[in-house]
């Protein structure tokens, strides 16, 4: 894995840990590594005798999960610093330069948001600088924002700008502890198969940093650096005014709505994405309008985990009489949507359910502004497949065309890619952890425009005196209730997780599937992880085998439809059932019953969390 150039410090100043192999990349870190902090890190490691804390730092590299590189930061080679963002961006920079002959002339796209440790020196500014460092050396010219940005403008711009490339430093709603380098292809999607793994065998043929790749300066000094900031800005307002279709209504409204950031870079950009509606700002949470990368208000920055952690913006929602609260995650890819009941009460919407909503609400606006009925054969909605079925039954009866992927938005932003060349039109995607796109100007989820694009839904249904969740009940009614469940366990041991999922393949006998849980029958399975459907004819699955991710669905008698698999961002294993009825059946006792049922016995009887040591989701 290792080159075997000689290392540049002498014998006597070698640190050991009397691990010949440990010993080789403790004084490879320490002899590459020109970060004081995390070059200190390792060697006190050493002089502790930390050797299994070593292990799990140096012996191991990260791997492109559904977002990117992702891990905590700090010292090691599986951890993100700078040395690691170095690497990383050499190893880019030898496949680039392998595919795009006029690398030099389309150049790469570098953002990043405002997540910083100081234990470790490292923030995701001066990773971005380094980022564009390496590039720059090698007369690659680069894009790079002078501030931070919302991370749907990276792959934004990689498409306005005709970019190679793009790169955005960061870990979304991930812990504080972490960051991340997440890539985008010149189609503005994110990168999947190959270029992943061909970037990864780069990465690891260019371990040993080039003299030049430190030379911050050059952000400063080369010509070759631009900001595409207000450019893109303008450009990304401009396109998104495409998207409103009520701006007077807008301007004259009484709703007001509230807006968090959590403590992340979406304040600015959703205050003049309101702007561009005709909207006057939204009333901003002021606790969460500013960067802070400890993120101090919140137990984790993630605004899926609901009113625990909306709490500030409920609060002032009420103060400010406003009946809707909207949050962005601190990269501003993802929105949570909350509406008042009454003066006590909210309803936090889940993914799937704001995806009802925005489907309805992308394909009204289709609907009224293409008189051609014909036309509707060439619209799409796409989600991933632990997402709600809503946009398939809403397409087999409306007449449009619905396609899921594998989860993890690059699956869709590169099927938008493929369906846009033979002049397919995708009106509207989703993914159930709270990541919309409303049209296709970004091929990637983006919070800023969902959060727009929503308020104006909402003025518009309170102008027939309508609020966002009766029209949730129509939609319902009309295409049957789709309810849902989605929740977690955290694993933090990789190989407990392996033997849960062995176990499920093998749980009737070798390769033999479980055929029942609890009391209800299994019609079909599909594993994407092997390949295998049982549905299927030929046994094998329509979607793209992923055998890097766990993930497994099962299809039960009743209807239901429950998928298991593990994050490729955090330590879980996330669990999705959904119940989808028939038009009419409108008893959701009985449905929301069947459906408890059989979640719980999909936890206990193939998750078994007391035997494996898993730590429940705390609500």
């Amino acid at each position: 894995m290792w080159s075997n150039t000689d290392l540049d410090a002498n014998a006597n100043s070698l640190m050991s840990t009397g691990d010949a192999e440990l010993d080789k990349l403790v004084n490879q870190w320490i002899s590459w590594d020109k970060n004081a902090e995390t070059q200190a890190q390792i060697k006190s490691l050493v002089q502790e005798g930390r050797v299994e804390e070593l292990k799990k730092r140096l012996c191991s590299r990260m791997t492109f999960g559904t977002a990117g590189l992702r891990a905590a930061m700090g010292a090691g080679f599986s951890r993100v610093n700078d040395l690691t963002i170095i690497q990383s961006t050499q190893g880019m920079y030898v496949y680039l330069a392998k595919c795009f002959p006029d690398l030099r002339n389309r150049g790469l796209v570098v953002g990043y948001d405002t997540r910083a440790q100081e234990c470790s020196g490292c923030s995701s500014k001066q990773l971005a600088h380094l980022t564009a460092a390496v590039m720059l050396s090698k007369d690659v010219p680069v894009y790079l924002f002078s501030a931070y940005v919302p991370t749907p403008f990276v792959p934004y711009a990689v498409k306005k700008l005709g970019a190679a490339a793009g790169v955005m430093i960061t870990a979304s709603h991930n812990r504080k502890e972490d960051n991340g380098y997440k890539v985008y292809w010149e189609n503005g999607a994110q990168i999947s198969s190959p270029h992943d793994k061909e970037i990864l065998r780069c990465i690891e043929e260019n371990c040993e940093p080039w003299a030049e790749s430190w030379s911050q300066e050059l952000v400063v000094s080369s010509s070759l650096r631009t900001d595409p900031l207000k450019d893109i800005c303008c450009w990304y307002m401009e396109e998104l005014s495409t998207l409103c279709f009520h701006r007077e209504l807008n301007m004259q409204t009484s709703l007001k709505f509230v807006h968090s950031s959590f403590h992340g870079v979406g304040h600015a950009y959703v205050q003049e994405a309101f702007r561009a509606f005709g909207f006057p700002p939204p009333i901003p949470v002021p606790e969460q309008m500013n960067p802070d990368p400890d993120f101090p208000t919140v137990s984790c920055p993630n605004p899926e985990e609901g009113e625990s952690v909306l709490a500030l913006s409920l609060r002032l929602a009420e103060k400010e009489s406003a009946k809707i609260v909207l949050a962005t995650d601190p990269d501003a890819d993802r929105l949570a949507v909350a509406e008042q009941w009454d003066k006590c009460s909210w309803k936090i919407f889940s993914g799937n359910e704001l995806a009802a909503l925005l489907g309805w609400w992308m394909l009204l606006k289709w609907k009224e502004t293409h008189t051609d009925p014909a036309e509707i054969k060439r619209v799409y909605m796409l989600a991933t497949a632990v997402s709600s079925r809503i946009l398939k039954t809403m397409a087999e009866m409306e007449g449009f065309h619905f396609e899921e992927t594998l989860p993890g938005f690059k699956w869709i932003g590169n099927k938008i890619h493929e369906l846009a060349k033979t002049g397919k039109e995708v009106v509207f995607s989703f993914e159930e952890s709270i990541g919309f796109l409303c049209g296709r100007m970004v091929p990637d989820k983006d919070g800023v425009s969902a959060a727009v694009v929503v308020a104006e839904m909402a003025v518009f249904l309170h102008e027939k005196n309508v609020t966002l969740n009766k029209q949730l009940q129509q939609i319902y009614e009309t295409y049957g209730y789709h309810i849902s469940r989605t929740s977690y366990v955290i694993c933090n041991n990789p190989q407990t997780v392996k033997e849960i999922f062995y176990r499920l393949r093998n749980f009737e006998g070798d390769g033999v599937y479980p055929k029942k849980c609890g009391e209800y029958s299994i019609t079909h399975i599909r594993d994407v992880t092997t390949g295998y459907d049982s549905s299927q004819p030929n046994k094998k699955s329509v979607l793209p085998v992923s055998k890097s991710s766990q993930m497994v669905t099962f299809t039960f008698q009743n209807g239901i439809i429950a998928t298991l698999r593990t994050s490729g961002t955090e330590p879980k294993i996330k669990y999705y059932t959904e119940f989808c009825a028939l038009p009419g059946k409108r008893d959701i006792a009985i449905l929301e019953e069947e459906l408890a049922k059989v979640t719980s016995a999909l936890l206990e009887e193939y998750l078994e969390p007391e035997r494996n040591n898993l730590i429940l989701r705390s609500v």
